[in-house]
């Protein structure tokens, strides 16, 4: 397939869904507007809202994602519901999407919220969510490093 057709097979809005659009689905969101900038719009919401977690924000900024300024949402808040694609990342969420006429893709993934331990052991948790979630974006969008001069 060329890159032309790649991109044009890609979904041009994807939609990242958990719980509490807290940890999970806006750190899925920073990662994907990394690796694709403009060339995708990705957003995020939850069922409910909850509190940005701090751990996740920690996260992040090791890969340079700044998600401190992120404000949790909830479907309803969303300004735009038009997605090609929907990414459930809890169960919770996958079963209000069903309701949604568009496609969508359940991604089993840990919360790391209910990790317990040291700073470290939490940290570790919420890194090998990050990097899940990121080798999963990579496969499903069919990211590939920019060519080098």
């Amino acid at each position: 397939m060329s890159a032309a057709e790649l991109r044009r097979a890609r979904p041009q809005s994807v939609l990242f869904a958990c719980t509490f659009n807290a940890v999970r689905s806006p750190m899925a969101e920073g990662v994907g507007r990394r690796l694709f900038g403009r060339e995708i719009y990705f957003a995020s919401a939850g069922i409910r809202r909850g509190q940005l977690d701090s751990f996740a924000v920690a996260v992040m900024d090791e890969i340079g994602v700044d998600i401190s300024r992120f404000r949790p949402q909830t479907f309803e808040d969303l300004e735009d519901a038009s997605f090609d694609l929907i990414v459930s990342l809890s169960h919770r969420t996958l079963e209000f999407t069903r309701t949604m006429a568009v496609e969508a893709l359940y991604w089993p993934t840990l919360d790391p919220t209910a990790v317990e331990g040291s700073r470290e052991q939490r940290l570790e948790t919420y890194r090998g969510v990050r990097d899940s979630l990121e080798a999963r974006i990579k496969d499903l969008l069919a990211w590939r490093p920019p060519a080098s001069v």
